[in-house]
């Protein structure tokens, strides 16, 4: 992992975006790691677009803004790729990870010609096949750890264990099948040739 990684999460209210970006603070800074996980919206409802955020470091991070040149892109709802300028000032020697079934065309059309990295992602699939439900945070959240290389993919599934049980502690029914949708993201996020 590079000394500061910059993450960008684009979903819709009510999808989980703001907490897998929560998440993603509180499991890095578990492995040492120094965090930032901030959302930004306002008086948005249900449905409407939210942009949450990640700063992940190695050492102390002395920035305290908004990010405009993230590494990555998380986007948790495809159909904000016709309305959101999703790559705008995204890196590219970062990535955009993507939660669609889209084809390669599609994406380069919607994408504004974005010449990094382009990872895809089907959470539907693997938030019903694992959680009977569909939650796309939970698949979202490993992609990216799995595509940025945040840390290692077994620590990262042994805290977010812990994380589960302390979070999930008055419905531990959904505790496996959110590890469930963790491992089957780890092995599932593709790169778009």
């Amino acid at each position: 992992m590079k000394d500061l990684i910059e993450i960008r999460w684009h979903g819709r209210g009510g999808q989980g975006a703001k907490t897998a970006s929560l998440l993603l603070a509180d499991t890095a800074f578990n492995t040492g790691k120094y965090i930032q996980g901030f959302p930004e919206y306002g008086p948005e409802r249900m449905g409407a677009p939210i942009t949450a955020y990640n700063r992940i470091s190695n050492s102390p991070i002395r920035i305290h803004s908004n990010i405009y040149e993230p590494d990555y892109v998380v986007v948790v709802d495809d159909t904000l790729l016709e309305s959101v300028d999703v790559t705008a000032g995204l890196k590219e020697d970062g990535a955009i990870v993507i939660n669609t079934t889209k084809d390669k065309e599609y994406l380069n059309k919607v994408l504004h010609g974005y010449k990094g990295k382009i990872y895809t992602i089907d959470a539907r699939k693997i938030s019903l096949e694992a959680l009977g439900k569909y939650f796309p945070n939970t698949p979202m959240l490993a992609a990216i750890v799995k595509v940025a290389g945040i840390m290692d993919e077994n620590k990262f599934l042994e805290d977010m264990k812990g994380s589960f049980k302390h979070k999930f502690a008055k419905k531990p029914e959904v505790i496996d099948g959110n590890m469930k949708a963790l491992e089957l993201a780890l092995k599932q996020v593709n790169e778009v040739q």
